[in-house]
């Protein structure tokens, strides 16, 4: 499967979000959906510095690579579309499913049982939002 990029008249890449916007997505993160959708809850609509402080001190496995991706997405809004990182919010933080390795465990009796091991996707936008003069 070939995937296309969509162009403009001068053959440019047309740009996905918006002009005062950043992401970054990571695939293939070996957790659950519904457990890293915990997690990408607790950052919704926080300031971008908020946000890192929520992940460096949450207990949870997954938020290491959360934050990962959260400094790809500042690091995208600074260098690549030249925002202000003193101003970027969470926009947007959501999950999807990914594929599903399927193995067994041996059971009484011959018998086997489903062990299924679920992979994640993680999407974080940034927004720049002008301070309320």
């Amino acid at each position: 499967m070939t995937q296309t990029r969509q162009r403009d008249e001068s053959g440019k890449n047309v740009r996905r979000v918006a002009d005062n916007e950043a992401r970054a997505k990571q695939t293939m993160i070996r957790i659950s959906p519904q457990k890293l959708n915990l997690v990408a809850q607790s950052i919704r609509g926080k300031k971008v510095e908020s946000a890192r402080a929520t992940l460096e001190f949450s207990r949870k496995r997954i938020s290491k690579d959360v934050l990962k991706v959260l400094d790809s997405a500042i690091a995208n809004a600074e260098n690549n579309h030249g925002l202000d990182i003193d101003s970027l919010v969470v926009s947007e933080a959501y999950v999807g499913k990914n594929l599903v390795m399927k193995r067994f465990r041996a059971r009484a009796r011959g018998r086997a049982a489903k062990v299924m091991k679920p992979f994640s996707e993680l999407t974080i936008v940034v927004r720049e939002v002008e301070e309320a003069a």
